[in-house]
């Protein structure tokens, strides 16, 4: 199938909206081109170590959304929909750059050039290694390893709140917990916390391409034992508890669900979440208060924010 490439010129600050906004209007996925997601060239340790730094320089000073409509007869209808929508946006929020679209028309394997352009190991906490099926790594001693086929783009783990959230999960599995991964993507999130030791791991999410694309990086990496991957919507049915829910999404979701999702959280378990841009920090922050959590440690990266909140009800 030919895709329709639609590249969205923005600012940090406006790449969530932009993303969630595009994904809404049925994008198939979206890749976030950010120097900010770039890590120090100084830091003694992660992630520079294994990525090119001439990577940096080639980086576009814009923040760049990438996404991807297949090339059918309801595409005119989105991209005037689209435009519709960011000159509105351009108008309301100035901060978020000039929001001008690019169309290009490519082919999946086209789509996948891209990705083994930009997409090489990486450590993703001290030592926890991320890296796409197609590239040699060599680890050293107590690393572990997560091999990722990212598809259309549901998550290569890349993004700063995806880090955060893979510390968060290192620090609080101990062993045998159960734990619910609420929107997978493409199931980091749920394979690193089967490999930290958790007991039992449910992956939901609502994109079918993206649970297909979880399920095969959980056969990859030989943890369906421990990983159940679902397509469906978690809140839809209230049987499935743990004791560790980890959701990297946006931030309204996080604001509109908290409350829900207590229901699936055990008594004193533990809800991790990012997804967050700084300027809503205090937004998501009385949301989780107001549902009754107790924050127990808030987290920053760059320009985004994560929060560990513990269920006390």
């Amino acid at each position: 199938m030919d895709w329709m490439e639609l590249i969205v010129h923005t600012t940090t600050l406006g790449s969530e909206w932009v993303s969630d906004f595009l994904m809404e209007l049925g994008a198939s996925g979206t890749m976030i081109e950010d120097k900010a997601d770039l890590p120090d060239p100084s830091r003694p340790h992660g992630i520079w170590e294994i990525i090119d730094p001439k990577l940096l320089e080639s980086m576009p000073e814009d923040v760049l959304v990438h996404v991807w409509f297949a090339q059918d007869a309801s595409l005119p209808g989105i991209l005037s929909r689209m435009r519709d929508g960011l000159d509105r946006m351009r108008n309301k929020r100035p901060e978020y750059g000039s929001l001008q679209p690019e169309l290009h028309s490519v082919s999946e394997s086209s789509w996948a050039e891209v990705w083994k352009k930009y997409y090489k190991p990486f450590y993703a906490c001290e030592h926890l290694v991320i890296k796409p099926t197609w590239e040699p790594f060599t680890p050293k001693d107590g690393d572990r390893i997560i091999e990722i086929d990212p598809g259309m783009a549901f998550g290569s783990g890349t993004h700063e709140t995806t880090g955060m959230c893979i510390s968060l999960l290192e620090e609080n599995i101990r062993g045998g917990e159960s734990v619910i991964d609420v929107g997978t993507g493409s199931g980091i999130l749920a394979i690193a916390a089967a490999l930290f030791g958790a007991g039992r791991v449910l992956a939901v999410d609502i994109d079918p391409d993206a649970v297909r694309v979880a399920s095969e990086n959980v056969s990859h990496n030989h943890v369906e034992h421990i990983v159940t991957v679902q397509e469906r919507d978690l809140l839809k049915n209230a049987a499935d508890t743990c004791s560790v829910c980890v959701m990297n999404i946006i931030s309204d979701v996080i604001i509109a669900f908290a409350a829900s999702l207590k229901e699936h959280i055990l008594p004193g378990g533990l809800l991790i979440c990012s997804g967050v841009v700084k300027e809503r920090t205090e937004e998501v922050r009385k949301a989780l208060l107001d549902a009754g959590y107790e924050i127990l440690k808030t987290e920053f990266r760059g320009e985004w924010t994560a929060f560990l909140s513990r269920r006390n009800d």
